[in-house]
């Protein structure tokens, strides 16, 4: 070999190794720039100083816990207690929780751990540990507000002419010149299974087993048994049957775009596959046609027929089953052009027609393909149909729209949160069992 061969040889060597050190050195240093570069579009800085922590606290532990209004009306001097402060959670005449007490038209309200609230008249008197007295006494004019003398306002006290309002860790108390309401929270998802008005309310859950298999009917017109399904079913808070028909059209939105999608997939992806479709302008305009529906959203396609069709389950589904037509053509014409020629030319052999060797010859090989695929979907599906659900005014998407737009009821959010992620888990552990029945073949 000679010298010049040689150099040259090395020449390219070092060439090859300068250029991937400046690859090496290069593609961090561009991918370091562009997090710079998000760093000031985005405002990340600005983002971080203007967090509310407090609010996300907030957020955070109203949906685990509930919190009951004690209501003072200062110009009619009458009291209201209700759970989240909702008509369908007042307390009825007669009936309190065991912390409020009444002394005449006074009242006296126990926050645990020192925190006391007394109401005389109209003055409001806050018993705050480690800080003193709170008074505030309403006017028609302003709030006269007395505060201990001896130490300074804390921020968690916001005091003016015509509103006080003390939030402690306890509770809280907002003062108006209308009127003044305690706020308590407490740990958990009140009236969950009965609501005040139930005959069940407030009993042991050793009390509601004997009432339901022994014991006087609560209801005369039907068992104990039946008089709890009911009042759990009907339940004006928590609308647990509501709920349920919410999950049914959840699923039912997923299954008719993801089982709709596949049928009209099927037969055009034979139109764009190249071993069944020889000429190459068929192919292509099915293939942009499925670029075409898979390219859009699904929400967006939610968007177009809402307007079309009005809104509805079926016009969810129907928005799915455009985008999984678009992708289920695709993958299903992949699988077409995999399949092996020689059950098909055997079948062939037999005499059979082309629509025959098809279904015996191709079908059989591409199924275990096209049924995962089509499971993978609608477990997919369900997540898509709750977004779609909550533009076409239907399935759990509504529900849980409509409880995050209120910002009232937090625990109602988690619970729905929660029931999507269950169903999730059903339908993920059902395909699963499907996969394993009919592809595999596995018993167990």
């Amino acid at each position: 070999m000679s010298d010049v061969s040689i150099r040259d040889r090395r020449r390219q060597a070092v060439a090859v190794f300068q250029r991937k050190r400046r690859l090496s050195l290069g593609v961090p240093a561009a991918i370091m720039v562009y997090f710079i570069y998000i760093f000031f579009t985005f405002d990340i800085l600005g983002i971080s100083e203007r967090a509310k922590l407090d609010n996300a606290v907030t957020l955070v532990s109203d949906s685990f816990s509930h919190k009951t209004h004690v209501v003072l009306d200062n110009r009619r001097q009458t009291y209201a207690i209700a759970i989240e402060g909702e008509k369908k959670g007042t307390y009825p005449k007669g009936m309190k929780p065991a912390w409020v007490r009444f002394e005449g038209k006074d009242a006296r309200v126990d926050l645990e751990d020192g925190y006391n609230v007394a109401f005389t008249g109209t003055t409001v008197r806050f018993v705050v540990p480690d800080y003193g007295v709170i008074e505030a006494t309403p006017t028609r004019r302003q709030i006269d507000i007395t505060l201990p003398t001896d130490k300074p306002v804390p921020t968690w006290i916001s005091a003016s002419r015509t509103r006080l309002s003390v939030t402690t860790p306890n509770g809280r108390v907002a003062v108006t010149k209308a009127r003044t309401v305690i706020y308590r929270y407490q740990m958990g998802w009140e009236l969950f299974l009965f609501t005040l008005d139930s005959p069940f309310y407030g009993k042991s859950l050793g009390a509601l087993m004997s009432l339901a298999f022994s014991g006087e009917r609560v209801v005369p017109a039907r068992s104990n048994l039946a008089a709890m399904a009911s009042d759990i079913w009907y339940n004006k808070m928590w609308r647990h049957g509501e709920v349920a028909w919410a999950i049914f059209e959840t699923i039912l939105i997923a299954f008719l775009g993801t089982v709709g999608g596949a049928i009209v997939a099927l037969p055009l992806a034979f139109l764009s596959a190249r071993n069944f479709t020889p000429t190459a302008s068929i192919r292509f305009s099915f293939r942009r046609l499925f670029d075409f529906l898979r390219g859009i959203d699904a929400l967006i396609w939610t968007i177009v027929l809402a307007r079309a069709f009005g809104p509805g389950p079926l016009t969810g589904g129907l928005a799915i089953l455009l985008t999984d037509t678009g992708t289920f053509g695709k993958l299903f014409s992949e699988t077409l052009e995999n399949v092996d020629n020689k059950q098909i030319e055997a079948m062939r052999a037999t005499g059979a027609s082309p629509l025959q060797s098809y279904r015996f010859g191709v079908i059989p090989q591409i199924t275990p393909v096209l049924l995962s695929q089509l499971l993978y979907y609608f477990e997919s599906n369900i997540r898509s149909a709750t977004i779609v659900g909550a533009i076409v005014g239907g399935g759990i998407g509504l529900l849980l729209t409509q409880a995050i737009i209120t910002q009232k009821d937090w625990e109602e959010v988690s619970y729905y949160i929660v029931l999507i992620v269950l169903m999730v888990f059903v339908i993920d552990s059902f395909s699963g069992w499907i996969r394993r029945k009919l592809i595999t073949g596995d018993n167990g």
